[in-house]
């Protein structure tokens, strides 16, 4: 790496060898695999690709930003390096959440990059890449890899570190406008008699969260800030944190509990009584909130979205936020308007303008933690409940996922397989002979992205390999939450003798 002469990588091949991969909306690893050598060339292939198809212009800014792991000011040194290099400016937006550099982006039409890992532990880390129109998409993403890059002599070692790297002084200005983005959306004082704690945590969201409902009139109260990172998985919710919030609420008797994970993309919503809400609960809420007509969802999202009567349309998509942007996408171009996407993770993506009472909250297509607690607030205000009761507003289905951790996604497929032919007869035969006999008769399987079974009960079991670590996620669905959790408990003890 230090001869010289300019070495030509291929993409492909770099992915290949390091163990670095690209999975939703960027590239994760090992931190001790994301090399200054590795992030530099996955970061030029991706400039040179925009540059190439007149995305963006030489000497155009790109906007960097990361999360509090320990790894992501060296990877975030490397980024910068390589915007130089592409012949376009850094700007350094700090420690601050995704969706708050990629507003600032592309609010200016320019480029972001983001060097997190989001929820996964810190021994790991990842880059997100940002067009100046919003998230990559598989497209872009397969435009990238197979690209090959010029890396010139003398810029790291044989280890692939940096020999010369370093960051330009940071820029406040994408958290000051991201911060001001929802005080000027919501209505002054509006929070004004609430009290909310703030589940700081580790999360890059956990100042902003803060400085924006005390912003808008409620009373905050600070909670379990931490020097370390702490891989918050607003899908599978550790147990201490089940507990601290049940505490939290009890202690300081809050009306709610506010949170997200670690690059604050991803939202945690409790109620007054520190119950979590899940995610897909969350996005309905949110949604019914804005006035969102036009709503894009994974397939893996709770059926409240269909059964609440809200919407005049749910699009059903796979899993990741690059196909619920692409189906907001296609209704915006049919001439959708209000269109909003939600995930199970909580993320929440405006796709269009939404206007309430005269303000405007301009499009933002990538996941945002801030918008949802924001929402469901204001929403339980308008009904003049809890959150708690503001859950009894929707139809009564409930969910549960967790994930076999260390599970080969090469394990997953094969298990998995099965129930993935072209006969659909075989397929649900599979899934009887393996989950039948605990659930039921199956009904239908839907293979939009992994396997979604639902049985003639109406109880679902939805099996699907994570698309960015070694894990193999299940969410269930039932008509009540004991039910759900007790079906996600079976469901891991059966797909735990897939090891064997």
């Amino acid at each position: 790496m230090s001869s010289t002469e300019s070495q030509n990588i291929r993409i492909l091949d770099l992915m290949e060898s390091s163990g670095v991969k690209f999975g939703t909306s960027g590239a994760r690893g090992l931190a001790e695999d994301m090399t200054d050598y590795v992030c530099y060339a996955y970061c030029l292939a991706f400039l040179q690709y925009l540059l190439e198809s007149g995305q963006i212009n030489n000497a155009d800014q790109v906007a960097i930003a990361g999360d509090f792991r320990p790894s992501s000011p060296r990877i975030m040194a490397a980024v910068a390096k390589a915007v130089s290099h592409a012949g376009c400016e850094p700007v350094n937006c700090g420690f601050i959440p995704t969706p708050a550099v990629a507003c600032y982006a592309m609010q200016r039409g320019i480029a972001s990059i983001m060097v997190t890992g989001s929820h996964i532990p810190d021994d790991r880390n990842g880059i997100k890449f940002y067009k100046p129109a919003g998230e990559i998409l598989k497209n872009d993403e397969q435009a990238m890899c197979s690209r090959s890059v010029a890396i010139a002599p003398g810029l790291f070692d044989p280890a692939g570190h940096s020999l010369v790297a370093s960051l330009p002084a940071e820029n406040s200005e994408a958290n000051h406008e991201f911060v001001q983005r929802y005080l000027d959306f919501f209505p002054a004082a509006c929070l004004q008699g609430l009290k909310v704690g703030v589940y700081e945590h580790s999360t890059v969201a956990r100042d902003i969260l803060g400085e924006v409902i005390e912003g808008l009139g409620a009373e905050v109260i600070h909670l379990g800030r931490s020097s370390h990172f702490i891989p918050v998985d607003t899908e599978a919710i550790r147990a201490e944190d089940v507990i601290l919030a049940r505490d939290w609420s009890q202690q300081f008797e809050l009306d709610c509990i506010v949170s997200a994970d670690g690059d604050g993309d991803r939202p945690l919503v409790s109620d007054e009584h520190g119950q979590w809400l899940r995610g897909d609960v969350a996005g309905v809420l949110c949604a019914h909130y804005l006035g969102a007509k036009h709503v894009a969802t994974p397939v893996s999202c709770n059926s409240a979205v269909e059964k609440s009567g809200w919407f005049n349309q749910v699009d059903r998509t796979r899993i990741g936020s690059p196909y619920v942007i692409a189906a907001m996408d296609k209704a915006i171009a049919a001439g959708a308007k209000n269109v909003v996407g939600y995930e199970a993770n909580g993320g929440f993506l405006t796709g269009s303008d939404i206007e309430l009472e005269g303000r405007k909250l301009s499009a933002l297509p990538t996941r945002d933690a801030v918008i949802v607690p924001l929402a469901i607030l204001m929403l339980a205000k308008s009904f003049n409940t809890s959150v708690s009761g503001l859950l009894n507003q929707l139809p009564q289905r409930f969910t549960s996922s967790d994930r076999l951790k260390t599970f080969p996604t090469e394990l997953s497929q094969e298990k998995l397989k099965p129930l993935n032919s072209s006969d659909r007869q075989q397929n649900k035969r599979s899934a009887e002979a393996i989950l039948g006999s605990v659930f039921g008769n199956v009904v239908s399987i839907d293979n939009t992205d992994g396997v979604r079974i639902t049985f003639d009960n109406g109880e679902v079991v939805h099996l699907r390999p994570s698309g960015n670590a070694p894990e193999l996620r299940c969410y269930n669905e039932a008509d009540t939450e004991k039910r759900a959790v007790e079906m996600n408990k079976l469901c891991l003890e059966i797909l735990e003798s897939w090891r064997q």
